[in-house]
């Protein structure tokens, strides 16, 4: 299958990274790279020009997801001048819990997370990843744990899915809320 003319070497890269995220999320990294290749309409020479073995492929999967994720979480952040103390955690929250209300979505992520996380480089990919996280958290003038819960809290309504959420939608949009709550300044006179 050759090239498909006027489609650029991005948005080809794109549909493999979408076809492999599909594919590999439902039957695991065994998959043949044919097939992905198939999936995304492209020759088997087209995966290998642009992923040379199986393990850039899964290398440039993961990388993906982590490299989307927080594109999109500093995207939100944008929103509030460079600076704010909590603009960072408040991003993570909103993207976190704007994941949290398409359970469909968030049950494939875990499934290709599941399916990643036993390749050899990943486990390295992810803590890397996690040491940015926890870094660029903690420089953002909250106390520390205040950081840890959201953290936990956002991360865990992100993981409800895979044995069925206790919070229903209600329950959810309290915790969003009682989160973004915790990042505002406090006035020490202020008992609440």
């Amino acid at each position: 299958m050759a090239r498909t003319a006027g489609r650029s070497a991005d948005e080809t890269r794109r549909m493999i990274l979408d076809a492999a995220a599909q594919l590999i999320g439902r039957r695991g990294t065994t998959v043949p790279v044919t097939e992905i290749a198939e999936a995304a309409g492209v020759s088997k020479g087209g995966l290998l020009y642009h992923f040379p073995n199986k393990e850039a492929l899964l290398t440039g999967l993961a990388t993906d997801l982590m490299t989307r994720f927080r594109e999109e979480i500093e995207q939100a952040a944008a929103a509030e001048p460079e600076g704010t103390p909590g603009r960072l955690a408040r991003a993570y929250i909103r993207i976190g819990f704007i994941h949290a209300r398409d359970p469909q979505g968030l049950r494939d992520y875990i499934a290709l997370a599941s399916h990643l996380m036993f390749e050899p480089e990943m486990e390295a990919l992810a803590q890397r990843d996690a040491a940015e996280w926890r870094t660029a958290l903690s420089e953002d003038g909250l106390d520390p744990a205040v950081i840890r819960l959201i953290i936990a809290a956002t991360d865990g309504i992100n993981s409800a899915p895979l044995w069925g959420a206790v919070l229903d939608d209600t329950g959810r949009t309290a915790l969003e809320e009682h989160l973004l709550d915790l990042t505002q300044p406090r006035n020490e006179m202020d008992p609440s």
